[in-house]
């Protein structure tokens, strides 16, 4: 329902937002994209909506974006994401993530903003107590990746606490797939995410694809992920707008599916579904991993009103395919 005012997505160029600025104009909202476009890409935003190039962390530049526009909400997408960068060059992520969220966050209270949704992560956990994971759980990250993100959802606590703002932390599980249209996908050509490489793979556009660790405590031994469709992310970050809208208090909200895949299932299904066997490498562990990752989604449900419409891995890999088909080798 559109309110007459702006839902501000920072990182909107890229491939969470883009499909969330899709969504936002499909149910009658107004997106204002801010992205850098270091991993971003200008074409996937939409030509009717209002694209400014910067950074989310330009407090003058948000600022006067603030200032010339009515914003009823900021999603926050702006980040960095790959594990093993994180661990080897912190103070990166801790400046992109943490730094730049705070100032923000501090835009946000300054213009009187009410909501902020959070593009948050279940690496603030670590390695999980048990399985499926539950919101209140213990947090202890075991990356600077998830440190930098759960420090966001520290500020977020306390400025709801002293300030008029709530917010929806949403702690994503492995997000994956494409636009069903075609619209918007993937599009970072060295990703890191499993089913975009092995997508990859299958097509030809890489030799081949290596599993990160086969010695670890799960059936097959690798990593065992919940993997969720980016269209129903992208549906999830509409809910936890329109339950903030409601009054709903200020909550963090696994998105996943309570469906655990190990990595050599994934490649399994990319090989099934494509028609080709590619080759595939079994390499020592990366750095920051834990074996399973597996989402409770009970409170998507129960307090977003969140419903997944493509809970299935085979009609997320072959979204992932077709839109890899699409983009230049």
């Amino acid at each position: 329902m559109d309110s007459g005012r702006y839902i501000l997505v920072t990182g909107g160029a890229g491939y969470i937002g883009s499909h969330t600025t899709l969504a936002l104009l499909a149910a009658g909202e107004r997106p204002l994209v801010v992205d850098n476009l270091t991993t971003g890409f200008r074409d996937a935003v939409p030509a009717e909506v209002p694209f400014f190039k910067g950074d989310s962390g330009d407090a003058a530049f948000i600022g006067g974006l603030l200032e010339s526009h009515s914003v009823e909400a900021v999603i926050h997408f702006a980040a960095s994401i790959v594990v093993p960068e994180s661990v080897s060059d912190p103070l990166a992520y801790y400046k992109n993530n943490t730094v730049n969220t705070r100032a923000l966050i501090a835009c946000a209270v300054k213009h009187h903003v009410p909501h902020f949704v959070f593009s948050s992560t279940a690496a603030v956990y670590g390695e999980p107590q048990s399985l499926p994971i539950v919101e209140d759980q213990p947090t202890s990250p075991i990356n600077p990746y998830g440190r930098s993100k759960l420090m966001v959802e520290w500020m977020l606590t306390d400025t709801a606490r002293a300030h008029p703002l709530s917010y929806a932390a949403l702690r994503y599980f492995n997000v994956a797939g494409a636009d069903p249209q075609g619209r918007t996908g993937q599009s970072t050509p060295n990703a890191t995410h499993l089913i975009k490489i092995a997508v990859q793979a299958a097509l030809g556009k890489r030799p081949g694809m290596d599993v990160l660790g086969t010695d670890y405590p799960t059936a097959d031994g690798s990593c065992i992920r919940d993997y969720v469709h980016v269209s129903d992310l992208a549906q999830a970050h509409l809910d936890a707008l329109a339950y903030l809208r409601r009054g709903g208090k200020s909550l963090a909200c696994n998105i996943g599916y309570n469906a655990g895949y190990s990595v050599i299932e994934v490649i399994d299904v990319v090989k099934r579904v494509s028609g080709v066997d590619f080759e595939v490498r079994l390499k020592g562990r990366r750095a920051g991993d834990p074996a399973s990752l597996v989402a409770s989604n009970e409170r998507a449900k129960t307090a977003l009103g969140w419903t997944a419409r493509y809970d299935d891995l085979e009609t997320i890999v072959h979204h992932a395919l077709e839109w890899e088909r699409k983009l230049p080798r």
